[in-house]
Formats: C-alpha cells, structure tokens, sequence
C-alpha cells in the first residue's frame, strides 16, 4: 500500500472515529436532557389537570382520552373521574412521583400527583422517547454520513498534494538507469525532503567512482599485460625451439603453461570488463542458438576428444534477439567447465527447447557436481570450486561463471544450477521473450 492511501486511510480513520465518539456523547447528553424536558412535561400536564374544575374535567378527558401518545387517570376520593380506557385502575396505588412501569401491555414512564382529595396519574409510552432517540441518531449521523465520502476525497487531495515532492523523487528515481549517476538537480522548499535529495547525490558520486574504478581498473591492467605477455610467449617457444637439453624442455613447458594461464586470465579479465548491458544490448540482430552451440563444440572438440568425452545435441533451433559475441562466450564458457570438470569417458549433453514464449539452452555433464554452498559462490569473481586442488586437475581463472552472469544480465534471463541426471551438474538458462519476429 503506497503512503498515500495509508495517510489517508489514517487520517479518515481517525476523523471518523472522533465523530463517532463526539456523536456518542452528545447522544448521551442530548438523551438525558430530553428526558428531563419530557418528564417536565408530565409534570406540567399534571398541573394542569389537576387545577380544572370537576365539569370540565370530565369533559377534557373525553377528549384526549383516545391519545396514544399520552394517556392520565383523574381520581376522586379514590373514584376514578375520567381518564384513558386503555389504563388499568390499579395505577391509583402509584406513589407519587416519577416512575416507570409496565402498562397496558408496554413500558410508561408515569407521573403521580396529589393535591387534596384529587390524584392525577399522567402516564407516556416509552416508545415514543425510543423514537425521539432515532430521530436524534439519524440526525446527527445522516449529515456525517454524507460528509466522510467527501472528506475522503479532500483528504485523499490534500495528502497527495503534501507528497508530490516525494512522488516525484520516487518516479524520476524509477525511470534512471542503473548506470545513471547524474546528481538529482530540481529545487525544493520541503525541510523533509532537501536532506534526502542532498543524501542521494553524495551517494550517487560515490557510487559512480566506485563503479569507474572497478570497470576500468581491471580491463586497464589486463590491456596493458597483453602486450608484455605475448612478447614473453614468444620468447619461451623461440627457446624452447633451441633448447635440446629434457630437463631445460620440461622447465620451459612448465613456464609456457604458466604464461598460458596468465594470458587466459588476461582475456577473461578484459571480457569481463567489456560485457556492460547497455554496450550490447543495441546491436541485439537474429542468432540460432543452434548455430552458436555447434561451433562452440567445433572450437572445443580437441578437448573433448582428448578426454574420450561423449557431447550430444538435443533439441530444435530457436532465433533470439542477441549479440554472436556474448552468446558464443556464454555458451563456451559453460561447454568448458562442463568439458574441465567431466572425467574420461564422460557424457555431456545439451539440449534446446522451446516452451510458449520461453525458450531455454541447458547442458548437463558427469562431472562431480556441486554441493549447495558451491552453488551460491560460483559466480563470484575468482572463485573455484575446490581451488587448486579440484580432482579434475584443471587450472583455472575463476572469472568464467562470473561473466556468465554478466551476459545473462544482458538478456535478462535466467540461471538455474541443479543435480544432473548424469550424476554431474545441470546448468540451464532461460530467455524470456527475445525471440525475434
């Protein structure tokens, strides 16, 4: 729920139940005072009733002896003159005073008066003080009724106007992209929300520093070693070439592989550091995956062939909207570690598939696998699962999940690792809606 509605929800709340119990207490109030003005008025009709001469009264009962609002008794020397039909004759055994009883078949409030040898009984039906109370209810509640839809909507106006500010950092904040480190520049006179503008732009400075710093420092190096590297490659097989001496030959192809692996880590490092979004994702045209896969196997058949290693290809091409470099570096660096991490005498498949909208690129090996931990660090940088000291022997980077992760941020899909039915790891990655038309 946004503040808005709750401010709104709170503040209607809070409005409501005020009058609620403002309505309460003048009901209270109200409800005693008109009692009191109703039982004066019995008093009053009492008095009246009770100074007439004995003709009239008599002639006076006839005439509002039918009300049902108000019905009296006019007793005589305890013989009853006149009064209501509908009132019993025991009411001349009522004190006098203010009470209520039960008669003719409903609640009275009565009211006894003696002077003399005269008693008067005045009694009025509960029902009409009950009906007062309605009227006074409805009164009361109908005009607050009528007023909360509109105070909802003043309300509901006057919080939005008080947010606006707020509401326009979030959406501006929404529509930047992640690479967007532009200081917040628009003026505004709300103590509250100056400091957060404030706050926002340091971070955005420091964030963007920092980012700068780790994109360009690492693909700076590794472009600078390139040169120094290549030179160093050919020196070692220039004498290597010269060098007839076993032991001097075992040294120096100890030395060319460890030049190897340094020029393999440059090259990781300068991928890494070139795989951005937003550079890629505006030269996106038609690929096969199919294609890609294939000549990802072509470059790599060598090593698999070497290792006796069993590779199928299941499944039907399908076209997305992509870049040839990124994918063919996505899918060889997964068809590597599945080729590093696979025994002799290995199997490896992958399989395509196409469900709806969905289209996804899987490869499942016979490796070793992983446990759940090794699954949650495998695409950090410079991470490898068992190190050094994996059984497969192989040497490493630990650079080549973590630019996986970086072209699959590229397409927006998604990466899921789980236990392969080949006794190895399963790698699959799905891609939502980027087919081509």
């Amino acid at each position: 729920m946004s503040i808005r509605k709750r401010l709104t929800l709170i503040l209607l709340s809070m409005m409501v139940l005020t009058c609620f119990l403002a309505l309460v207490k003048g009901y209270q109030k109200s409800m005693h005072h008109g009692e009191n003005l109703l039982d004066n008025e019995l008093k009053i009709v009492a008095g009246v009733l009770i100074e007439q001469p004995l003709a009239l009264t008599t002639n006076a009962a006839q005439v509002s002896s039918n009300s049902a609002q108000l019905l009296y008794q006019i007793w005589h020397n305890n013989r009853l003159l006149s009064g209501s039909s509908s009132l019993p004759n025991n009411c001349v055994n009522f004190s006098e005073g203010l009470q209520t009883a039960n008669l003719a078949g409903q609640r009275m409030r009565v009211f006894v008066m003696r002077k003399n040898t005269r008693k008067v009984i005045v009694a009025e039906p509960m029902a009409k003080r009950f009906e007062l109370a309605e009227a006074v209810i409805l009164s009361a509640m109908l005009p607050m009724l009528w007023a909360v839809p509109l105070l909802a909507i003043f309300i509901s106006f006057f919080v939005k106007y008080a947010l606006a500010p707020l509401t326009r950092l979030s959406r501006q904040l929404a529509s930047r992209q992640a690479n967007d480190f532009t200081p917040i520049n628009w003026q505004v006179t709300d103590e509250e929300i100056k400091p957060v503008i404030n706050r926002l732009n340091d971070l955005f400075k420091r964030v963007e520093t920092a980012y700068l710093r780790e994109r360009f420092f690492a693909s700076d190096a590794a472009h600078e070693l390139r040169t120094p590297l290549s030179s160093l490659k050919i020196n070692v097989h220039n004498l290597a070439n010269k060098q007839s001496n076993s032991q001097n030959n075992q040294e120096l192809k100890a030395m060319s592989q460890g030049i190897n692996r340094l020029s393999n880590i440059v090259e990781q490092m300068l991928i890494l550091g070139r795989t951005q979004p937003e550079q890629w994702q505006k030269q996106f045209s038609e690929q096969s995956l199919l294609t890609i896969t294939q000549q990802a196997v072509s470059e790599q058949y060598d090593k698999i062939d070497e290792k006796n290693q069993t590779i199928s290809l299941e499944g039907n091409d399908f076209v997305i909207n992509g870049d040839e470099f990124t994918l063919t570096t996505l899918i060889s660096n997964l068809l590597s570690n599945a080729i590093k991490y696979t025994p002799n005498d290995g199997q490896i498949i992958i399989k395509l598939a196409s469900s709806n909208n969905d289209y996804s690129w899987q490869i499942d090996d016979s490796g070793s696998g992983m446990t759940e931990e090794q699954k949650d660090r495998i695409f950090n940088r410079f991470y490898r699962v068992g190190g050094d000291q994996h059984p497969s022997g192989e040497q490493g980077a630990g650079l080549g999940m973590a630019i996986v992760q970086h072209i699959i941020a590229i397409y927006d899909a998604n990466i899921h690792l789980a236990n392969s039915h080949l006794g190895g790891l399963t790698v699959k990655i799905t891609f939502t809606g980027v087919k081509s038309d």
